[in-house]
């Protein structure tokens, strides 16, 4: 009998992290599951610390390195529950995550993707996202791009979707090097509303070796001319791109790449932007790098919305 539940691990070089998120999935309340562990290649103990996990549940796959994008595709394809369920490997859950997600996909019978509110925790405080709506109420179902104003209503650790959306929105695209859970969502809130769980479930665990695996290589960025035609006749898609080419176009101006800059805020409707969003994409470097210096005395990641 197939599991209720496929969790998809995927791991690259992770060996400090990768037992604490396989056991955050083993002490879930809500038993019936599988876990594939996609090992991309790693060069560290990754692979070793894996197999020392005892669990008939969980199967192995290990290939070269080629990236996220191809470790996930594999990871779904060799799924076999309905229900799959994205985890990073070095990011974990609170123990009642399947089972909420179980209830909401219990009460929500004709959505198929499903996510929940996500913390960012750093070695000294966890801090939970702070979301562009206000929901008051334990599940409330949205369209993904109003509800990502200010922060992806959906992480690749928070979300839980029937396999059958694939036939709609296909795989993970492996051609895009940094941007490509982004990507992937869009496809998501193109054709499918999305039920949010209201409370704190998934930990986006940071660690400074983190920032090593952080590409800012524009050249590696998505460009968003995927969705030209599309965001046409839809608003609120426009607007959230926007947001994102203006990340994009401040980190060209950091970078002193004048034809990146040129390129984002050339499809860039800057009626999308706030007045501050709108003063910084107009200030000198020099300005930016301070108001970075100074974000970042919080002690937290600065993000990209497409990193």
């Amino acid at each position: 009998m197939k599991p209720y539940f496929s969790v998809i691990i995927t791991v690259y070089n992770k060996a400090e992290y990768i037992k604490n998120t396989i056991n955050s999935v083993l002490n879930q309340t809500y038993k019936d599951f599988e876990i594939i562990i996609v090992n991309d290649g790693s060069t560290d103990s990754s692979e070793g610390i894996i197999k020392t996990i005892n669990d008939q549940r969980i199967k192995l796959i290990t290939i070269e390195n080629q990236g996220v994008s191809n470790a996930r595709n594999i990871g779904i394809n060799e799924a076999s529950a309905n229900y799959l369920a994205l985890l990073d490997g070095d990011d974990s859950w609170e123990t009642t995550y399947l089972q909420f997600m179980y209830d909401a996909i219990c009460n929500f019978p004709n959505i198929k993707i499903f996510t929940a509110g996500l913390a960012q925790r750093y070695e000294s405080k966890i801090v939970p996202v702070n979301y562009s709506f206000n929901q008051k109420e334990l599940y409330g179902t949205y369209n993904y791009f109003e509800a990502s104003k200010a922060y992806s209503l959906i992480h690749s650790s928070s979300i839980v979707f029937n396999k059958s959306v694939l036939a709609k929105t296909g795989l993970f695209d492996t051609s895009i090097v940094s941007g490509q859970d982004t990507d992937m969502w869009i496809r998501f809130g193109l054709y499918f509303d999305i039920v949010f769980i209201n409370k704190q479930l998934a930990n986006y665990n940071f660690y400074a070796s983190s920032l090593s695996n952080t590409t800012f290589e524009l050249s590696k960025k998505s460009k968003f001319d995927k969705y030209l035609n599309e965001e046409k006749e839809n608003k609120d898609l426009k607007a959230f791109l926007d947001k994102n080419r203006y990340s994009m176009a401040l980190l060209s101006k950091l970078q002193n790449d004048k034809k990146h800059f040129a390129y984002y805020t050339s499809h860039l409707n800057t009626d999308n932007l706030n007045l501050k969003q709108n003063l910084l994409l107009k200030s000198p470097k020099w300005l930016l790098r301070l108001f970075l210096k100074i974000k970042s005395l919080k002690g937290e990641k600065i993000y990209y919305p497409n990193s």
